[in-house]
């Protein structure tokens, strides 16, 4: 057990490894509990804010009813296609929704970062598009497990 404690430090990210990893990563995996308590994974685009993950979500889906219900959630950002280029962050709460649902683009200073953020990355604009489909949900993790395979040796 100690030996793969050892080894889970040595594979960590730093802080500001983390928030690299996440402001250049588009796609991410949220786990959600439906109501008979079974698990569902669906992807995702976002933004990091730096403190915060922002998830942009259609409101008639499967996850927003669930998150809803259930605003437990636990999401994934990982990268790497052989074993020792692994790397990833496990993020863990509660979600909590932000602004109008659907969006519309009604006055909501709360969503102006994450908006540029997210329309920049994802759409290369400017100001956040609004299709009056999606809505924000905001995840400030309460847990955060991170790996980067790469800092192995021997590989």
């Amino acid at each position: 057990m100690a030996a793969a404690q050892r080894r889970g430090r040595r594979i960590m990210m730093s802080p500001a490894e983390v928030d690299a990893f996440l402001s250049g990563q588009r796609t991410c995996r949220v786990a959600t509990v439906s109501p008979q308590g079974a698990p569902h994974v669906s992807a995702l685009w976002f933004a990091w804010d730096g403190t915060s993950l922002w998830l942009y979500s259609i409101t008639r889906s499967r996850r927003w009813s669930e998150l809803r219900r259930d605003p437990r959630i636990a999401v994934v950002v990982d990268a790497g296609e052989e074993y020792g280029e692994l790397r990833g962050v496990e993020l863990s709460g509660t979600a909590v929704f932000v602004g109008e649902a659907p969006r519309t683009g009604e006055p909501c200073p709360e969503l102006d970062v994450p908006e540029r953020l997210f329309a920049r990355k994802n759409f290369g604009l400017d100001s956040m598009p609004h299709d009056g489909r999606h809505g924000w949900l905001r995840l400030t993790p309460e847990a955060v497990v991170s790996w980067d395979f790469r800092k192995l040796t021997g590989w």
